[in-house]
């Protein structure tokens, strides 16, 4: 499995995750020049901005150590941008980032979940 695919794998996982535990999913792979959110999701009334991580490996740390604060920076970015062109869709005024860490270096995918990342 190459890189692209390996990242859809995991997003695909980190989705059902989600759905699992009670968010909606309202779009993926949302792109500005400069920044993508993964999954754009809701669960009750926020507005979640998804990072997902995923690897194969641990040899260079967790999959969610790899979200730097320059990433952060983007995907705040990101969020605004979506945020400021989706006036129409009556979001939630709640809103927050959250990192979906997908570990495929097992038989069994190991899916961590950590919310409201800040610097």
């Amino acid at each position: 499995m190459n890189k692209t695919q390996q990242g859809a794998y995991g997003e695909d996982l980190a989705c059902d995750f989600l759905m699992k535990h009670g968010y909606k999913i309202l779009e993926r792979n949302f792109r500005i020049r400069g920044g993508e959110i993964d999954i754009i999701a809701i669960e009750d009334s926020t507005l979640v901005y998804v990072e997902v991580k995923t690897r194969s490996s641990n040899y260079f740390g967790f999959p969610e150590e790899s979200v730097t604060p320059r990433k952060i920076k983007f995907l705040e970015r990101s969020a605004k941008f979506y945020r400021n062109n989706r006036k129409s869709l009556n979001l939630p005024n709640a809103e927050r980032i959250d990192v979906v860490s997908v570990d495929t270096s097992d038989i069994e995918p190991k899916i961590r979940h950590i919310k409201n990342i800040t610097l």
